[in-house]
């Protein structure tokens, strides 16, 4: 492909390029681009907002590019403090050797591994004296690395940033250097510390890399960036039937951002929007799965939502420890052999709220219970459920319908 051309194909679904005349220039070298990804094992699973830039670098490769993966498990153990309000807990290298091992399974349902160049970068850092790490930071000024977002927002809210997580764009940029990246990639909220790699390949004298930045992808909650830590992701190991309902559970207005981002295409216009949503789930499952998953789950969501067969499925489970006690719920003591007493003391509303968290990764406040609630969406068995404020008479294996789309099992 001609650099004009290349260059045209990878700025589509990118979110900024510094600079694209760079880049063509780069694309018109007669050799392989080397084009690095860095990816900190914080937790063992890949989800779909981490796949937005892993398609990107398979584009890359898919023109004959070299891709390097670099597996952070040095800087894994801080943490990237990008986006974060907080700082991350502490991971040790046994912890972060182990999510590393998932990470390179998953990654690879994307990437060809026969143009992968993995890397870790401890293998650079863990022989630093830290004289060494002195010198390297002499070469930044704390007036950069407080220009960052999420480092303004805790100083204005009074909240603590440790010196260690100042350290987190430093040694992402000393990793460009060493591996001689000529193109890094990253979310949009990476800018910052892939351009600390440009100024130190321009002072060690290298080819400064171009930056190309992805967008973010929403979580399932339609707000904040897809996360494992805010329980509002869809993993790429995930069970089929969880990636389908998981995916059945997004808004219709979300629907264009994850047809572009996560399939790289338009949604279809003048589409009915649950079918779209049904077409959305069925690729998803079918990319990590196969296609014989995708029809299975596709059968088993019809099954249980649309031909109302949830007795036949394997449900999600909740039980009482699931869920607080609700000291609003008017009290209903129905101790029959049958009945579990455990729950006399939840309300539905609260049983809702829960079962939507705990089961599916779904937040919904009181309120969005309650109006379920009041139109009648929720049910146990075949009985819908109109009083919120009561405390339903539940028993193991009773199926509590929470909506058209999710439905759990008691456990």
């Amino acid at each position: 492909m001609q650099p004009d051309e290349a260059l045209a194909l990878l700025k589509q679904g990118s979110a900024q390029i510094i600079n694209e005349s760079e880049l063509r220039e780069k694309l018109a070298l007669d050799r392989p681009l080397r084009v690095k990804l860095g990816v900190d094992p914080t937790t063992s699973d890949i989800h779909l907002g981490h796949t937005i830039v892993l398609r990107k670098l398979r584009q890359f490769q898919d023109l004959g590019h070299q891709a390097i993966l670099i597996i952070g498990d040095f800087t894994g153990m801080i943490g990237d403090p990008s986006g974060r309000s907080v700082t991350r807990p502490h991971l040790t290298h046994q912890e972060v050797i182990a999510n590393a091992a998932t990470y390179r399974e998953q990654a690879f349902k994307i990437l060809d591994p026969e143009r992968t160049e993995t890397v870790c970068n401890g293998d650079w850092f863990r022989g630093m004296s830290f004289e060494d790490v002195i010198r390297l930071n002499s070469r930044v000024t704390l007036q950069q690395m407080l220009q960052r977002e999420d480092f303004k927002a805790r100083i204005d809210n009074q909240k603590p940033i440790h010196a260690h997580e100042i350290q987190y764009p430093i040694m992402q940029g000393w990793d460009s250097v060493m591996v001689k990246a000529d193109v890094e990639l990253g979310g949009t909220d990476q800018l910052l510390n892939i351009l600390v790699g440009r100024d130190f390949q321009k002072e060690e004298h290298q080819p400064q890399q171009v930056v190309l930045t992805m967008p973010l992808l929403e979580g399932l909650d339609g707000v904040k960036k897809m996360s494992k830590s805010l329980r509002n992701f869809v993993g790429v190991s995930e069970q089929a039937a969880d990636q389908f309902g998981k995916l059945m559970s997004i808004s219709d207005e979300l629907m264009g951002r994850y047809y572009q981002l996560v399939l790289g295409r338009d949604l279809p216009k003048n589409t009915n929007p649950f079918e779209s949503k049904k077409q959305l789930a069925f690729e998803i499952v079918q990319t990590y799965h196969s296609s014989a998953i995708a029809e299975k789950a596709l059968a088993d969501w019809s099954s249980r939502f649309s031909e109302k067969r949830l007795n036949e499925l394997d449900l999600p489970a909740l039980s009482p420890n699931h869920v607080p006690e609700d000291i609003l719920a008017e009290q209903r003591f129905d101790l029959s052999a049958i009945v579990d007493p455990r729950w006399s003391r939840r309300s539905i509303v609260t049983i809702v709220v829960a079962a939507f968290e705990e089961c599916f990764g779904i937040k919904k406040s009181r309120s969005d219970a309650r109006r379920l609630i009041e139109r009648g969406s929720v049910r146990v068995n075949d009985r819908k459920i109109t009083e919120p404020k009561r405390a339903p008479d539940l028993k193991t294996g009773d199926i509590v319908r929470l909506d058209r789309k999710h439905a759990v099992r008691i456990s």
